[in-house]
């Protein structure tokens, strides 16, 4: 079927642009030019994923998602300005699956959704049993639950976005093993998607950086300049 997708944004420009790039990728739109507008529409009749602009009046992104996720777990994706790794860190703890700063490759942001879509599949078939397919993941003090895309480090839950969690779970899956750059892009962006090796570089900073907040300690994943990155089970 035809995924669904919901743009909220007050910038017409940024409406339409990835209006058409949605569309030509198969995708069908539905657009809102402010908070309050979506709301109702966006309970009343969910599409597949929606992506919110943080910044916009009436009602921004932060309260749009705060008052969806009282009655939906609906995937989103944030819009956000190039600096606002608080409003980030906050909208990713509030429920949200992703971020992408603007300015944004239209490329990278279908690649984006496409990867939520695959990771919620198997939890909308859980009435015909796929969700179980594969279970937690468990190395040491580290629990990734890849069906509910929930991460614990020695009980403490560490939000990740889903490009993230594609990065870790891969290296999670055959602890000591190297994995190079270009593995991990393979693994995140399945999708055709050409990012440099210092996209990749900055996603494991940004994981880094999650897990000491619940672990000052954490060092379980290790940089082997030249080869790439290795995940450390304890």
């Amino acid at each position: 079927m035809t995924a669904t997708i919901a743009l909220v944004d007050d910038d017409r420009n940024i409406l339409t642009s990835v209006s058409i790039a949605l569309q030509a990728e198969g995708f069908m739109t539905r657009l809102y030019s402010d908070g309050e507008a979506a709301l109702k529409a966006l309970t009343d009749n969910p599409p597949d994923l929606a992506i919110f602009d943080i910044k916009m009046p009436k009602m921004d992104g932060l309260e749009l998602l705060r008052r969806l996720r009282e009655k939906s777990r609906l995937p989103v994706i944030f819009l956000t300005s190039k600096d606002d790794e608080l409003d980030e860190a906050l909208g990713l703890a509030m429920g949200a699956d992703d971020y992408i700063a603007k300015p944004f490759s239209q490329r990278l942001l279908i690649a984006r959704i496409r990867a939520i879509l695959r990771r919620t599949e198997p939890a909308q078939a859980g009435a015909e049993g796929e969700a179980d397919t594969q279970g937690p993941i468990e190395r040491g003090r580290l629990v990734m639950d890849p069906a509910r895309h929930r991460v614990t480090w020695d009980g403490k839950p560490v939000t990740l976005t889903v490009t993230e969690f594609l990065i870790l779970e891969t290296l999670a899956q055959r602890p000591g093993i190297v994995k190079t750059r270009n593995q991990l892009m393979d693994a995140a962006y399945q999708d055709d998607i050409y990012v440099d090796d210092r996209t990749i570089d900055s996603h494991i900073k940004r994981v880094r950086r999650k897990f000491r907040e619940a672990d000052p300690a954490f060092d379980s994943i290790e940089t082997l300049y030249g080869a790439g990155y290795r995940f450390s089970e304890e």
